[in-house]
């Protein structure tokens, strides 16, 4: 069978308290969008699993170790840029785990497979049935592993989605080390049901703070989306991208931040 792990955007991402563990709760907003990559998982004779020690392999590996699996040969074929704060690695993760429960019958519940997907990743649980086709959004507390499903945003029916990735890599060590958590006035699960010429207000990332000075570019596109006429403009996650989302199609030629060769660059209908 063949896949597409979709990617995702944060609208807006708060990070709230430290936790006894060394790692941090927050409270963000995903929102799967159409850029996907291509997962094939079928029976085969021998196991043919990627041999990297990627999400995939590991997904393959703890379903393995759970459940009497028959041999399985999975490609991967990425399409979601990497260190973007896109998702791609756990959306291929919570995808294998999908797609091995439908092939080898297991008949695991929605809420099981979120179970082993956490296990593997933060953010893996939310792709467990996420869906470009009926993009819902979710609203993730904890570390990102507890998702209450929201209803769609109508706000964003026909918005253009700009996804700017230029060619830096973010230090999820680095970005942590210079936040400060804080419970804001509203969470985002709020925020997004506010007109969204408001958002740029009300729904901030906290990483920028912490990112921005030590990656300027990524301010400086930020800032480049909203001349060319972005309603609002984000960082994803704490990774390299940035998002504007426009009314119409935008001319992004002008812009030279955002019109870079060296730059990954999509433009999607949301």
């Amino acid at each position: 069978m063949k896949l597409y792990p979709c990617a995702k955007i944060n609208l807006g991402l708060n990070v709230t308290e430290k936790r006894p563990d060394g790692y941090h709760n927050l409270e963000t907003v995903f929102l799967p969008i159409g850029v996907c990559d291509e997962l094939e998982v079928e029976t085969s004779d021998v196991d043919d699993v990627p041999s990297e020690d990627n999400l995939v392999t590991k997904a393959y590996r703890l379903m393995a170790e759970v459940f009497a699996l028959p041999h399985l040969r999975i490609k991967l074929t990425k399409n979601i840029p990497m260190q973007a704060g896109l998702g791609g690695g756990s959306s291929d993760c919570a995808y294998t785990i999908r797609a091995i429960n439908e092939i080898c019958n297991l008949g695991l519940s929605v809420e099981q497979m979120r179970l082993y997907a956490a296990k593997l990743g933060a953010d893996c649980a939310f792709f467990v049935d996420a869906d470009t086709e009926n993009p819902i959004p979710a609203y993730a507390t904890g570390i990102g592993d507890i998702i209450t499903p929201m209803k769609p945003l109508e706000c964003l029916r026909g918005k253009y989605l700009v996804l700017i990735k230029p060619n830096v890599a973010v230090s999820t060590k680095e970005a942590y080390k210079g936040i400060t958590p804080r419970k804001p006035e509203e969470t985002p699960s709020v925020s997004v049901l506010r007109p969204m010429k408001e958002w740029k207000e009300w729904l901030t990332n906290d990483f920028e703070a912490s990112i921005f000075p030590l990656l300027p570019v990524l301010k400086e596109v930020k800032d480049a989306l909203y001349e060319a006429g972005a309603i609002y403009a984000s960082m994803s996650g704490s990774g390299s991208t940035v998002f504007g989302i426009f009314d119409t199609m935008p001319d992004l030629s002008r812009q030279t931040k955002l019109s870079s060769s060296d730059y990954y660059a999509k433009t999607i209908r949301l």
